[in-house]
């Protein structure tokens, strides 16, 4: 039997009960009513109506009135008449009121009109005694069936409740007992129900489910557990450190790189909140920090220096992030090539500058009429090597810089130093070759700016980049700006020309080190001016930054901090 069907007949049942004891119940309470009210209706006016009438009977010669009272009774009598014999004695007791009336002094028919009140009497209470028999027939039919109908109702109602929650709570026990199975891996757990409804329906369901599970389990459990040992495999041969965390940062696992590098063990720390472990482990720490994650990080290991970058990699499902994963990228045998690299370039240009410097200074002397004069052709070349003379100086003069750069052996000379001094410094150094192309150099400085912390030197070489740059990619009789301001704590510069501009694309990059633009025409620069500039800025505290449009022209800017000392 349906589920559906079994509670449609125990609801059903339910009505049927409510209906019976609902008509039942009307029925015999209008009998009793009825019942009740005839007899106060009926015979009780008519006692009432004779013991009125014998009252008058006997006031008649005392009392005027007593006539009277006994005529208006005697009508409602002949009015409430229903009991059999009732008419006859109602009759004979109006044939001898009415021979009173005719002769009042005659007494003598006294006895026959109370005798016909007394039958009337009589009358009455029997149909009283009748009618109330009756009454308590029908509230004893009343109390049986009642009775009866709870009786087997309650039995049925209590076999109900008893059986009934079974039928319903016991296959969703067994279901929930089954899913619980099944939610722990359990797949070959069944469920069994003797009943032929919807829960046995649900049931052969699950155990279709638990069967397709248990051999989707089996077919594919040794070919997940390969494939787990091989990554693992490939995670541990790796040369880099790898670190698994969970979406709530607990430790999933780590290599064995990163186990030398913190210095713990995986079985140690799986499982352990990641903020708990960074307490006590300074690497953990550091690499908790949400900070560059480009910035290197020196670690001893293997009893040497090793340097390594931090990447964080999002593990996501569904676009949803389930976890990440830290990878330390080994960089010690880059950075070594790097440091050799920057030695030899540090070497080569200290080593070129010298003689390139003597061969300037040659070419000058050579121009020296003194010496002797030159004819067109020889001053053309003398020329051209001053020109590469100088072309070689810049660029031997940036790879030093850049080494310093890259050894982190800048010297600084930080002390105050007026922003105008900077401007007016660097604006001198690029006047001839602003001139050559007739470009309007233009300056505007905010009133009363305050002095800059700042080495005078490398600033100067930083304005002097943007410049050289700014008059290298402006049109002749172009305009360039040079525009001096304080914002909050800090001086900014800004350098501004109405060249073609940069691509948007190229922003990102353009303080990159040996970073081009590709088109440009220019291609004897090292493409380290900028990326110097940078150094030498940040290394004083401040920032860089460009704002550039095609066909508008670009703006280059930095910012240096207020020497506070000063405007104390």
């Amino acid at each position: 039997m349906k589920l559906k069907t079994k509670l449609s007949l125990g609801l059903s049942f339910l009505f049927v009960v409510i209906l019976a004891f609902g008509i039942l119940g009307i029925f015999y309470i209008n009998r009793l009513s009825n019942d009740s009210q005839n007899v106060l209706k009926n015979n009780h006016e008519s006692l009432v109506y004779c013991n009125n009438m014998l009252k008058a009977l006997e006031d008649i010669p005392l009392k005027q009135n007593a006539k009277k009272l006994f005529e208006d009774n005697l009508k409602k009598q002949e009015a409430n008449i229903t009991e059999p014999g009732e008419r006859e004695a109602t009759t004979d007791l109006r044939k001898n009121f009415n021979e009173l009336l005719a002769n009042p002094a005659d007494v003598s028919n006294y006895p026959q009109i109370r005798q016909s009140i007394q039958v009337i009497n009589d009358l009455n209470q029997n149909a009283i005694l009748q009618k109330n028999a009756v009454a308590q027939k029908t509230a004893s039919d009343a109390n049986l069936w009642l009775t009866i109908i709870f009786s087997v109702t309650t039995l049925i109602a209590f076999t109900i409740v008893v059986n009934f929650p079974g039928v319903i709570a016991n296959p969703i026990r067994a279901l929930a007992e089954g899913i619980s199975e099944i939610s722990r891996k359990n797949y070959r757990k069944r469920i069994y129900l003797k009943q032929d409804d919807e829960f046995s329906e649900l049931a052969n369901a699950f155990n279709t489910m638990a069967a397709n599970l248990d051999d989707y389990e089996n077919s594919n459990l040794a070919q997940i557990k390969f494939e787990k040992s091989r990554i693992e495999t490939i995670i541990n041969q790796m040369k880099d450190g790898i670190i698994g965390f969970d979406e709530k940062r607990k430790i999933l696992f780590l290599n064995a790189v990163a186990e030398k590098l913190l210095g713990l063990k995986e079985k140690e720390i799986t499982g352990k909140y990641a903020p708990d472990v960074a307490l006590t482990n300074d690497l953990m720490r550091t690499l908790l920090q949400e900070d560059d994650m480009q910035k290197e990080l020196k670690i001893y290991a293997d009893n040497k220096e090793s340097y390594f970058i931090k990447d964080v990699l999002n593990v996501t499902n569904n676009a949803q992030v389930i976890g990440n994963v830290i990878v330390l990228r080994n960089v010690t045998s880059f950075r070594e090539l790097n440091e050799a690299k920057t030695n030899f370039i540090a070497t080569v240009s200290h080593e070129l500058k010298t003689p390139i410097s003597s061969i300037k200074m040659s070419a000058q002397l050579l121009k020296d009429s003194r010496v002797g004069d030159l004819n067109t052709e020889q001053q053309e070349l003398l020329k051209s090597i001053a020109d590469d003379s100088d072309r070689l100086l810049k660029i031997t003069g940036e790879l030093l810089n850049m080494s310093q750069v890259e050894t982190g052996n800048i010297q600084l000379k930080l002390q105050a130093t007026h922003a105008g001094d900077i401007v007016q410094q660097s604006l001198q150094a690029v006047q001839f070759q602003a001139q050559q192309k007739k470009l309007h150099m233009h300056t505007n400085l905010q009133q009363g700016l305050p002095a800059v912390l700042a080495d005078a030197e490398k600033t100067s070489w930083v304005l002097i980049n943007y410049l050289t740059n700014a008059i290298k990619y402006s049109s002749e009789s172009a305009d360039i700006e040079v525009a001096v301001y304080k914002k909050n704590d800090a001086v900014e510069f800004a350098v501004t020309d109405r060249g073609k501009g940069i691509d948007e694309k190229f922003l990102s990059k353009i303080f990159d080190r040996y970073f081009k633009i590709s088109g440009s025409q220019e291609h004897s620069g090292t493409g380290l001016g900028l990326a110097i500039s940078k150094e030498f800025i940040e290394a004083q505290g401040g920032h860089v930054w460009v704002e550039s449009k095609i066909g508008e022209g670009s703006t280059f800017s930095f910012n240096l901090n207020v020497d506070k000392a000063q405007t104390a």
